[in-house]
């Protein structure tokens, strides 16, 4: 019989949340772009003609920029897999407490990180389920450039994303980490280095030089989260156009764990 946790997100009374079942991660290698808004299935259809074959979603999280999502369905999950896209989906939850970007300091992680990233890794879970993607699918925690050179900002930091991570995990999904190289990813890989429990099992990294570069990363040891747990951010704010639809967008490579979609 599965053990039944209760979990209260921000704002929220207590729901229940069972482990899924353990089954196999799905990975893919190749070009993927992410933008702000999940675009139309008309858009999606039109950028098959593109060089990309998977699409990073931005489907939960507090300190998520564009929360409406008015196309992030079941169905348009379901209709865009069916294309023939792979999903990188990520969760901009609470921020550190130092964040670079003015724009999320309102997010930032509270006195108790490690309830409170236990109680947001239940709140990806259920969005993720809620969206039809399944256990053993990635969930790519967001987390924004922050001053990780600040030892009590890096020690609230870490506790949060461990707490995440081990939730995540218990949950039957893998918990990946986003965030720029020179902070949050150095951060990681600092505490890989120590021998620091519950750290991301893929590993999302943001250095905008134009041209992609998986496997040679100042930030990361040339052993760090390989084989296949790697992405690469390599632009950023980038306008392209297929097919006649226009979307700005971030670039990456990737070779990585992608999400399993409900049949």
């Amino acid at each position: 019989m599965a053990v039944v946790v209760l979990l209260a997100g921000p704002g929220q009374g207590a729901r229940a949340v069972a482990p899924a079942a353990p089954t196999t991660p799905r990975s893919f290698a190749g070009r993927a772009f992410d933008t702000c808004d999940a675009p139309s299935l008309a858009v999606m259809r039109a950028w098959r003609a593109s060089p990309y074959g998977a699409v990073g979603v931005y489907f939960g999280g507090r300190g998520r920029g564009c929360r409406a999502q008015p196309q992030l369905t079941p169905g348009w999950v379901a209709s865009v897999h069916a294309l023939g896209w792979r999903l990188l989906p990520l969760f901009v939850g609470s921020q550190a407490p130092c964040v670079l970007a003015e724009a999320k300091r309102k997010y930032a992680i509270g006195r108790t990180p490690w309830t409170q990233g236990t109680s947001e890794a239940g709140e990806a879970v259920r969005a993720a389920r809620a969206l039809g993607i399944d256990a053993a699918s990635p969930l790519y925690l967001d987390m924004e450039a922050y001053r990780s050179d600040d030892a009590d900002c890096a020690a609230t930091t870490l506790r949060f994303v461990r707490a995440w991570n081990r939730e995540v995990r218990r949950l039957g999904y893998l918990p990946g980490f986003y965030s720029s190289a020179d902070t949050g990813v150095r951060h990681m890989e600092r505490e890989r280095r120590a021998g620091t429990a519950d750290l991301p099992a893929v590993m999302w990294f943001a250095r905008w030089r134009g041209l992609p570069s998986l496997d040679v990363e100042a930030a990361l040891a040339a052993t760090a989260w390989q084989p296949h747990a790697r992405i690469h951010q390599y632009a950023g704010n980038v306008s392209e156009s297929y097919g006649g639809r226009r979307l700005r967008i971030d670039r990456s490579a990737v070779d990585a764990p992608v999400a399993r979609i409900r049949p």
